[in-house]
């Protein structure tokens, strides 16, 4: 039997809900290294970060929270599934580590809430990443609500299939990924998501992007059908200290189309930010 390539960590938020993470430290044992909380995408898990743990492991502890409803996260109830839910996880594992302050990562829909911990918890966010990262799905060129029906209609794994050139290119990118790229998301479900898309919806940080004082990096996939570059770049627009990339060509999954990318970019950046600089 092949053993698990994940261990999942648990602790119970301040509402009673199970929320899960995977945790990863490889930094020198006697050195007070500072803590990486990545914030995946909808439809992703912790699991989807696994390439880019060995470049930011050694330098940092890392940790891999899910979103409610995801992967080996509690199923929340109506009440419990809000934005600002999903943002008090995130200062809720870091209290539950141990961290007064944190560096946090988010891709997509993570980005979001990512941008939401930094702008209600600035004196705790050292530094921000925002990947595919909008102000608000709102703000894109798909219609959700057509996702929805597409996967209540086939399942949210042929859904996936038909629509997989919105987030690679089948061309260039390994077929055995693809395979479990759509295989590990399809592990959500269908009724979860029909709560969490349009609840998501609503969460929008546009207006609020003005007060994150923290360092940020931005990176947009330059080939994006979901958003355009000009959208992403509203960022770097509003935020008063933010280094913008754009990977040209690139649909909108970079955080798993090129991990090794993304996690070399975030390094350098979290490097040069350590301890406050």
């Amino acid at each position: 039997m092949t053993p698990a390539r994940w261990t999942t960590h648990r602790f119970t938020a301040s509402d009673g809900l199970e929320v899960s993470y995977a945790l990863d430290d490889f930094t020198d044992p006697w050195a007070n290294a500072e803590t990486v909380i990545l914030v995946h995408a909808a439809m992703g898990s912790a699991r989807r970060f696994y390439a880019w743990v060995p470049h930011l492991a050694r330098h940092f502890r890392v940790a891999r929270i899910e979103l409610r409803g995801h992967g080996d996260c509690g199923m929340p109830t109506p009440e419990q599934l809000t934005p600002a839910a999903l943002v008090r996880d995130v200062a809720e594992l870091a209290d539950h580590l141990g961290c007064r302050q944190f560096h946090v990562v988010g891709s997509s829909a993570g980005a979001i809430v990512a941008e939401k911990v930094a702008i209600d918890h600035p004196d705790r966010v050292l530094t921000l990443g925002a990947f595919a990262g909008s102000p608000g799905i709102k703000h894109g060129n798909q219609d959700h609500m057509k996702w929805l029906a597409h996967m209540r209609e086939k399942g949210l794994a042929t859904f996936l299939r038909e629509t997989i050139v919105d987030r690679f290119d089948p061309k260039t990118t390994d077929p055995g990924f693809l395979d479990w790229f759509i295989e590990e998301s399809a592990r959500n479900s269908v009724e979860m998501l029909g709560r969490f898309v349009p609840m998501m919806k609503t969460f929008d940080v546009l207006d609020e992007l003005s007060r994150i004082r923290c360092p940020t990096l931005a990176v947009a996939p330059g080939g994006d059908p979901i958003h355009t570059v000009d959208q992403y770049r509203v960022l770097p627009d509003l935020i008063a200290n933010c280094e913008f990339l754009v990977y040209e060509g690139m649909p909108h999954n970079i955080t798993d189309a090129v991990p090794d990318r993304c996690a070399q970019d975030l390094c350098r950046f979290l490097l040069k930010h350590k301890g406050g600089k």
